[in-house]
């Protein structure tokens, strides 16, 4: 076990080679990057394997959803990062007439990025492509609940790096965790549950240190009598059962005009069988529960349900079938707690009134929101009247893959936002800098202050 003292050398030593202004140039930011691009491509099929190895995730959704994302954007970044990093000319005021106005972006310091184990690579790094896009140094501390991929990432961090006094990866559980967080870290970005993102800004505050929290919650899938019905329950069978429902913004529960419950759940049964095979447990395809702990949790949810497809399950493999939940109401027990994994509650409504406000009352704000309808007015409707991270309309996953948009939540599912500049932005500070010309020396602002003088301050801030 790592224990705190060392955790204490750790973070001086950081904070002594930040102070050195290494991290800094902009030349040597892209360094790494690129560094880090080619520490993952060494390692990429080590990743592809301990993946496999810690919740048998098939390849093409390792390499799509953790690899593939991480090296687009890796590659934004480089291409950007002279642009974003410049100083921002600003227009000055009356008040400061005259004067030259920027802003200038300067990394915060010390990052501590804690990392999920649903998707331990991509969630892990991502992250650290914003932190050192900005110039920070930081600390990784990645899931223990993925152990093999762990040891992988702690490996590419080794290579990529070679200097824990910039970047370093510490392993372990909640003992690694909650040490780091009694350090004095200059920001914290965690990946996770809502009760431990709780734990995390409590920490935090200790120090006034500033966090990123992204957490999750029920995402709903709003399904109203105006769309393609066989095309919304392809796309959303897709996006429940990647990676076995083990996704932070995976719809969480399906809420269904009440004419087209019947035929959803038939074309849901379709697909499962043509995406996995008529056992799912045979399939490649589709892989299984993290953990013990987590499995027996999802079981639970199973009692007393009333079963459309599936559930199966295995406890010697961790495995649970693709499962669709009919005839579900709001105080079930699959509606108490983001589920995070393969069942798909479906509860029905009869107007969209109805969805909304049951929406609203039954759960806190979610992390995402999906909607199918062709009807602009319903579509404008859920977005405005529906707080959430981040909505997509006829789709479900597909909004985070545009590194234009930022990604995070609100209130409850999370606070801040990154990927592509955001990113940067948010490892960064923006600093403002007002620079006055002694050319000009207006006296109204020095005593005595008269009447006329009050009358001019007036004129000019009105």
């Amino acid at each position: 076990m790592t224990q705190l003292l060392d955790f204490d050398a750790l973070v001086a030593s950081q904070r002594r080679y930040f102070a050195k202004g290494e991290t800094r140039p902009i030349s040597f930011r892209i360094q790494q990057l690129k560094a880090l691009k080619k520490s993952i491509l060494d390692n990429e099929q080590a990743i592809l394997d301990a993946l496999y190895a810690d919740f048998k995730k098939p390849n093409f959704e390792t390499w799509v959803t953790e690899i593939g994302i991480i090296l687009d954007e890796i590659k934004t970044h480089v291409a950007n990062l002279k642009t974003w990093a410049e100083p921002q000319k600003i227009s000055d005021n009356l008040i400061n007439f005259p004067s030259t106005n920027t802003i200038n972006t300067e990394p915060l310091g010390l990052a501590l990025i804690i990392a999920p184990w649903n998707y331990p690579v991509n969630l892990s790094l991502t992250p650290l492509v914003g932190a050192i896009s900005a110039g920070n140094c930081s600390v990784l501390k990645p899931s223990e609940l993925t152990p093999n991929t762990a040891k992988v990432i702690h490996k590419i961090i080794d290579q990529a790096f070679q200097n824990p006094d910039y970047i370093c990866c510490i392993e372990g559980g909640i003992e690694e965790t909650t040490s780091l967080l009694k350090q004095h870290f200059d920001f914290i970005f965690f990946t996770g549950s809502t009760a431990v993102g709780k734990i995390v800004m409590q920490a935090a505050a200790q120090n006034l240190t500033p966090v990123c929290l992204e957490l999750g919650g029920k995402s709903p899938c709003i399904i109203d009598q105006n769309t393609d019905l066989k095309l919304a329950a392809k796309r959303i069978v897709w996006g429940k059962f990647l990676n076995v429902g083990q996704t932070c913004i995976a719809p969480d529960y399906v809420l269904i005009h009440h004419t087209l419950e019947a035929d959803f759940l038939k074309y849901a049964q379709q697909f499962i069988t043509e995406f996995y095979g008529r056992d799912p447990q045979k399939s490649n395809d589709f892989g299984r529960i993290v953990s013990p702990k987590h499995f027996k949790r999802l079981c639970r949810l199973l009692e007393n349900s009333n079963i459309a497809v599936g559930a199966k399950v295995d406890e010697n493999e961790r495995y649970i079938a693709p499962t669709v939940l009919k005839s579900v109401l709001w105080d079930d027990e699959a509606m108490k707690e983001e589920i995070f994994g393969p069942i798909l509650p479906v509860i029905t409504f009869k107007t969209i009134d109805e969805a909304i406000n049951n929406i609203n009352h039954y759960t806190p704000k979610p992390l995402a929101l999906y909607c199918f309808s062709n009807n602009t007015k319903t579509q404008d409707r859920i977005i405005q009247e529906i707080s959430c991270g981040g909505v997509c309309i006829n789709d479900v996953i597909s909004h985070i893959a545009n590194s234009k948009l930022p990604f995070g939540g609100v209130g409850t599912s999370g606070m801040g936002a990154y990927h592509g500049k955001y990113s940067f932005d948010l490892f960064s500070h923006q600093k403002s800098i007002t620079s006055r010309s002694k050319l000009i020396d207006v006296p109204l602002r020095y005593p005595p202050y008269t009447d006329t003088k009050l009358m001019l301050a007036k004129t000019i801030l009105k």
